[in-house]
């Protein structure tokens, strides 16, 4: 039901911008299809390379690797795939959602998409390039550390 909602939104939000200025709605309509199509090739890519990956994981490597008996271990073996991994968060969310239903434990699932999110090993370079290299360091840090608290609270919140 909500997706109606929203798709009726978007399309009362667009046509009352046709309506105020043709041209410039047409603009954005274009730059809009423009992106979308340079971040097609990429997205499905990683849509596939996950796909691949879970239809070749079994659930059982799954549990023993992430599951809740994996403890530390696995926050950690987490937290590094999180940490080195970019893909966006519509595709984490189902994929964390996936690893979930395949026997991965909450801390470890929690780890990974906080990680996923605010750690970034791949991107450190460039963000150095702006930013000098310790505060990307301590920022990447602290995000890594807050992590690991995320996960512990929202282990003692659901608790499954």
């Amino acid at each position: 039901m909500d997706i109606v909602l929203f798709y009726t939104l978007a399309a009362a939000g667009l046509t009352w911008s046709y309506y105020k200025d043709r041209q410039k709605t047409k603009q954005s309509l274009t730059k809009a299809w423009k992106a979308f199509n340079n971040i097609l090739p990429a997205l499905a890519f990683v849509i596939l390379l996950i796909g691949a990956t879970l239809a070749v994981v079994s659930p059982e490597k799954v549990s023993q690797l992430l599951g809740s008996s994996s403890g530390a271990g696995g926050m950690v073996i987490a937290a590094t795939i999180g940490s080195i991994t970019l893909i966006p968060g519509f595709i984490a969310f189902p994929l964390a959602k996936a690893v979930l239903d395949m026997g991965a434990g909450i801390l470890q699932v929690a780890v990974f998409i906080s990680t996923l999110m605010m750690v970034g090993v791949v991107t450190a370079p460039m963000e150095a390039q702006f930013f000098n290299r310790k505060t990307v360091l301590l920022r990447n840090g602290l995000s890594l550390l807050f992590s690991f608290v995320v996960a512990v609270v929202l282990n003692q919140v659901v608790g499954r």
